[in-house]
């Protein structure tokens, strides 16, 4: 895919500065959102508790991870901070109870996809279409998505999907990049929704026709897990507040933002998934206290 710079518009530092959202003094947690995570299962635990660590660290008020028995005894550890919803099955089965107190979802890293999943996948976003919750859309729920010929229908407003280029190829097969940009731009634009199509120079398309290019990132990021502390932090990000275009845009700049500084201090080889949380803070100060950011 090739675009011309007049196309195009670079996220960085000064185009997310005027775009921040700010906490009150006189404020509480259930002021910034709570997100559900529907991740993992018996056989991926580690993509659940991923997730949830960098929703954490998001500035979203409350994080509730829905998830198999083994990613949640892992996340009791890792991530005292969330909440935990059990899903009894080896894999995704069943909505967790009262959805009516998220703001927002994430689904897809580490779920799998027995017959099962694609059931209750089908209902999770049924019920936030009615209740108009955003969702971020990853892994293999765009998996299960894309098996389904309808399934367009299924994405709700102000939603995100981030597929890579493997799975952007199955959500539009028969197609080279500049189809499938174009597909994405009308899925896009008719769905009220942004897609993050992952990969060197992460781009997000958004509802209002614009396509915007990340300016973090290296290939250090090229490693099992990454993607699924962007769905987390990008989840954390919509439930905080943020609609679809700009949660897209600052997640990916964060998450590249954090790639960057591990690879200048170890090289893109000496750093696994599980050390970006520890440096996604390092951005938001970059940003909030407007020091020399790229």
């Amino acid at each position: 895919m090739i675009l011309g710079d007049s196309e195009m518009t670079w996220i960085d530092a000064n185009y997310l500065r005027p775009r921040l959202l700010y906490r009150e003094d006189a404020s509480h947690k259930g002021d910034y959102g709570h997100l559900l995570i529907v991740a993992g299962c018996q056989s991926m635990p580690g993509a659940a508790v991923l997730a949830a660590g960098a929703a954490l660290r998001s500035g979203c008020g409350l994080v509730t991870l829905h998830s198999t028995p083994r990613a949640l005894q892992a996340a009791v550890v890792r991530c005292p901070s969330a909440m935990l919803s059990e899903d009894p099955g080896e894999a995704f089965s069943r909505l967790p109870v009262s959805m009516d107190r998220y703001t927002a979802v994430a689904v897809g890293p580490g779920l799998g996809r027995l017959p099962e999943t694609q059931e209750a996948l089908l209902a999770l976003l049924s019920e936030a279409m009615e209740r108009r919750l955003p969702v971020v859309l990853d892994a293999d729920a765009l998996n299960i998505l894309s098996e389904l010929s309808d399934w367009k229908a299924y994405v709700p407003m102000g939603s995100v999907l981030t597929p890579h280029p493997g799975e952007l190829r199955r959500l539009f097969p028969g197609e080279g990049d500049e189809g499938r940009e174009r597909r994405a731009r009308e899925l896009c634009s008719g769905a009220g929704c942004a897609l993050v199509w992952k990969g060197f120079h992460t781009k997000v398309f958004t509802p209002d026709g614009a396509c915007l290019v990340n300016a973090t990132g290296n290939p250090g990021l090229a490693k099992g897990g990454s993607g699924d502390v962007l769905t987390g932090l990008l989840g954390g990000l919509q439930a905080r507040g943020y609609a679809a275009a700009t949660a897209a845009a600052l997640a990916v700049w964060l998450h590249g933002r954090a790639g960057d500084l591990l690879t200048e201090a170890r090289t893109a080889e000496a750093w696994s998934s599980q050390d970006l949380l520890d440096v996604l803070y390092q951005g938001f100060v970059e940003l909030y206290d407007g020091g020399d950011a790229r």
